[in-house]
């Protein structure tokens, strides 16, 4: 089954990047972790977790670890659509300096962080059709990105799996 499901997060890719982008111009990036990766990248959030005091991290990563892969979609090095709208919080494009922030990079042009909830959405939509659980999830997406299984400014991570119900949802809370 995992490799049906590795299969699928390569559809998952294709619907991201043939998804419609602003200007036609893409930013976006794919990577699907497997194996050792995934153990990785749930150890990692729960670290991140703990080491920030962040809540939820630890409960994500169960979800994380029991996935047969994990879909990562981020944007790398987008640059701002020039509309000088003011939606990233400057009055004028040129003024938007880069910056690391404790989780990613930024600020990012509000139409290409639309570009990636479009993508994001195309992909899973297309897990959805041929019946993989998923959800999106930020928290992945962050520890992706710190621990390199992603090269991107920002970053969303969506856990796959088929099992007889649906493992990322209905999940107790934890305290």
């Amino acid at each position: 089954m995992k490799d049906v499901i590795a299969q699928v997060a390569g559809f998952m890719a294709l619907a991201a990047m043939t998804a419609p982008k602003s200007l036609g111009q893409d930013y976006l990036t794919t990577r699907t972790v497997t194996g050792a990766d995934i153990l990785q990248l749930a150890e990692g959030m729960v670290h991140f977790g703990r080491e920030t005091g962040k809540k939820d991290f630890d409960r994500d990563s169960e979800s994380v670890r029991q996935a047969a892969a994990v879909f990562l979609l981020g944007l790398k090095d987008a640059r701002p659509l020039g509309l000088n709208c003011g939606a990233c919080g400057f009055a004028r494009c040129e003024q938007a300096a880069a910056h690391d922030g404790p989780e990613f990079r930024g600020p990012q042009c509000f139409w290409r962080a639309m570009d990636m909830g479009i993508a994001i959405g195309s992909a899973v939509k297309t897990a959805s059709l041929f019946n993989v659980d998923n959800r999106v999830m930020y928290r992945a997406g962050v520890v992706a990105r710190k621990l390199g299984l992603i090269d991107a400014d920002v970053a969303l991570g969506v856990p796959l799996a088929a099992t007889g119900k649906n493992i990322f949802f209905d999940r107790s809370p934890k305290s």
